[in-house]
């Protein structure tokens, strides 16, 4: 009877530990890719950095050094494709990934002005991982120069409103020299990271002035 008991409480164990093994890789292959990250270590800050460093190494001309940052922004813009529909609302999102790349990409380009490899304080790339917002560039179109004035902007997720911390003023309208409106502006919010989920699907909603609503889906669980 020992016997028995011992054999039924192996493969009791057996069957959880192979019950854990497949959960956990059910929650690999099918969750999310990645999501915004709000906490990033050191050595994540790093590869960071050399994500971004590395493709700007390589530029061997101006154009190159174009196409990394169009790149760079389209990694963590939502809304409108600028390619498809230039004038369509749409957001870049300043998450720290994208800051630590970008400091990774003047890295870069430091060293070859100055023929020596120059490297970010740590206390800078601190202050990006510290970072309690998240900070979202907005850009739109519009009928007359100031029609993004006093523009106001939330996240809707699960039926909630997340207001951002604060609103920086749009910038005058510039000249639009494509089709759709005759002019292009943009203004930008801070978001505290608190407050909103960073692997949610997200309802971005832009109210102008004169009441007119914009708004356009994001999924952050796309973004880095």
């Amino acid at each position: 009877m020992r016997a028995n008991r011992g054999k039924e409480d192996l493969r009791g164990q057996s069957h959880a530990v192979v019950g854990l093994i497949l959960g956990t890789l059910v929650l690999a292959v099918g969750g999310p890719s990645w999501a915004i990250d709000v906490k990033l270590s050191p050595e994540e800050a790093r590869k960071a950095l050399e994500a971004g460093r590395a493709p700007m190494e390589k530029a061997a001309s101006p154009e190159d050094v174009k196409k990394i940052l169009q790149q760079a922004s389209l990694v963590t813009r939502v809304g409108a494709d600028p390619e498809k529909d230039p004038c369509g609302a749409s957001a870049i999102l300043r998450t720290k990934r994208y800051r630590l790349e970008a400091f990774g990409r003047q890295e870069a380009a430091e060293s070859k002005k100055q023929k020596k490899d120059v490297r970010m304080p740590d206390e800078f790339i601190q202050k990006v991982v510290d970072m309690p917002n998240m900070e979202v560039e907005v850009q739109l179109c519009g009928d007359d120069e100031y029609f993004a004035e006093k523009a106001d902007i939330v996240f809707q997720q699960k039926g909630k409103n997340i207001r951002p911390v604060d609103l920086s003023p749009a910038d005058r309208g510039r000249k639009n020299d494509g089709s759709g409106p005759a002019y292009r502006s943009r203004f930008t919010a801070r978001f505290g990271y608190e407050s909103f989920d960073p692997n949610a699907k997200t309802t971005v909603i832009v109210t102008l002035q004169d009441g007119q609503t914009m708004q356009f889906d994001a999924d952050f669980s796309q973004v880095k």
